[in-house]
């Protein structure tokens, strides 16, 4: 398939001439429109042919391509439906045919958005989550649900120009197309299915396991920040200087050295890999905006869900909030459709916890820095401490990830009522003598302590509350005494520290124990009161 490139303004086509009218894979059989609003198509085109487009629903347009071959044109998209098909007509005549009217949503981050159905359902590397994995193989060989329906766009890293087009085609849900569906998206587009009976569900994925905030914000908008700038500037010099340092055969001699040792040593660990070009990267700012978001901007969406920051926790995690608002408010310029709803997951637990309380921990910094991207409009968090696995990163339960996404969408998007959205937030303090009294928002019908079992709901226990911190100047951490006193309050202390400083909740990349719910059995998110 032809690739479909922005140099300097104008377009170029590899591959082949702009003979024939031609649209990307976004638009294409089976293809979901956001309902009810006005949605861009565009493709491409002889400069100056002549177009005309019309929908089986009744809305039309034409246009001419331009200079560069490019054309675009909007049309009213119709209520929830599907049996619907576009007709294209230029020097020639595209039909798209079993189109959707419903609700798109964009998928993007990394492995843990990544990761399909297939990867899901494969063997835990601990046997108490083998449940889980199995429930998801169940769920790919029965389920069908021709109105949820998936695109991905393939991993494809350019590191200078802007890559707007890609091979793909959208898939509806059945035992043949779920395995290569991102699992969390899955669940999320399966609850919004639930609620919101006959509208059908259209997920548009563009994630990359192991990739940083940096590499999906776009170059423009690096370079419009001074400080952003020289970042982008600096890792730009870098890049070119590796590149220019490359060699092929060396780089292919290499391989072939260290594939005979792992042959050699009986095949024991991964399969080296050659080491291609550094232009390559997937890491490099705007390298996967570029070669990835730039070919479904602006495709009209409803909104987007996020599952990223693992990667960031040992990368300049002192900037991941600044960053990834950066990453939401860039996103909604270029989509032109308004502060759309922007809702991410917070890190789930992973590695062994830790046996006593800790000052510093990148990985809780990426989560606390997550919570307070709260503040931009229209955005939300589920949160995922209680679901996490010591000794995977990817953990096997995306079905409550996907619900607790999809609360947030059904209750601000969809005005289903939910008995609540969110586990409780923290939202300020009061420090009475030894004491520091601790207020939530997000509550619901009170706070609890729970305890959650798999993909059972979460149960409200007598146990004591665990995994409050505190300290003094002295910053001297220790585990604290935390009780609940009322509907939104927990109270916390220390008998050893009379004039307490400092709270922080679940502050490590496994809080194990982390107990404090609302009593619809949602957690609470990590905070420092700091």
């Amino acid at each position: 398939m032809r690739k479909l490139i922005l140099l300097c303004g104008t377009l170029a086509v590899v591959g082949t001439a702009l003979a024939d009218v031609r649209m990307g894979a976004l638009f294409s059989d089976g293809m979901v429109v956001q309902r009810e609003t006005t949605v861009p198509f565009w493709g491409w085109a002889e400069p100056g042919e002549k177009l005309t487009i019309a929908a089986s629903w009744g809305a039309s347009a034409a246009t001419t391509a331009g200079e560069d071959g490019c054309w675009k044109v909007e049309l009213k998209t119709p209520p929830a439906g599907t049996g619907l098909f576009i007709k294209i007509v230029g020097d020639n005549t595209i039909e798209l045919k079993d189109v959707a009217s419903g609700e798109v949503w964009f998928c993007g981050g990394q492995s843990n958005m990544d990761f399909t159905m297939k990867q899901i359902s494969g063997k835990a590397r601990e046997p108490q989550f083998q449940p889980l994995s199995e429930y998801t193989k169940n769920e790919i060989a029965t389920a069908q649900d021709p109105l949820l329906r998936h695109i991905e766009v393939p991993n494809n890293p350019s590191a200078y120009d802007k890559v707007l087009d890609f091979e793909g085609s959208w898939k509806s849900v059945a035992p043949s197309n779920t395995p290569a569906m991102t699992a969390t998206g899955y669940f999320f587009g399966r609850e919004l299915r639930k609620h919101l009976k006959d509208v059908p569900i259209g997920l548009l994925e563009c994630s990359w396991g192991g990739t940083r905030v940096e590499p999906w914000i776009s170059k423009e908008t690096y370079l419009a920040d001074p400080e952003m700038a020289a970042y982008y500037e600096q890792e730009k010099a870098a890049l070119q200087k590796r590149s220019n340092a490359w060699n092929p055969k060396a780089a292919k001699a290499k391989h072939e050295a260290a594939l005979k040792k792992w042959t050699d040593n009986g095949k024991k660990g991964r399969r080296p890999g050659m080491q291609t070009d550094p232009v390559n990267n997937q890491q490099f700012p705007a390298s996967l905006h570029n070669g990835m978001v730039s070919a479904v901007v602006p495709y009209a969406i409803k909104g987007a869900i996020w599952y990223q920051g693992e990667s960031n926790a040992n990368y300049m995690n002192e900037l991941y909030e600044d960053r990834f608002s950066t990453l939401i408010r860039s996103w909604r310029k270029e989509w032109g459709r308004g502060d759309f709803p922007f809702y991410w997951v917070q890190l789930a637990a992973f590695r062994a916890p830790n046996a006593e309380p800790l000052e510093d921990d990148g990985w809780a910094s990426i989560c606390d820095q997550q919570r307070r991207c709260l503040k931009l409009p229209n955005t939300g968090m589920a949160v995922t401490t209680d679901i996490g696995e010591e000794k995977d990163i990817h953990p096997r339960n995306k079905v409550d990830v996907g619900k607790r996404l999809a609360l947030w969408a059904l209750a601000r998007d969809y005005d289903v009522k939910v008995p609540a959205y969110s586990g409780p937030l923290f939202s300020g303090y009061e420090i009475h003598g030894g004491k520091v009294q601790i207020t939530f928002s997000q509550v619901g019908s009170g706070l609890m302590v729970g305890h959650k079992n798999l993909l059972e709901d979460a149960v409200e226990t007598d146990a004591p509350l665990k995994r409050f911190q505190i300290c003094g100047k002295d910053r001297v951490w220790k585990w604290a005494d935390a009780t609940i006193v009322n509907k939104n309050t927990v109270e916390v202390s220390h008998p050893d520290i009379p004039n307490p400083t400092i709270v922080r909740y679940a502050w490590s990349v496994h809080p194990a124990g982390a107990n404090l719910y609302n009593k619809e059995g949602l957690p609470a998110s990590m905070f420092t009161t700091e």
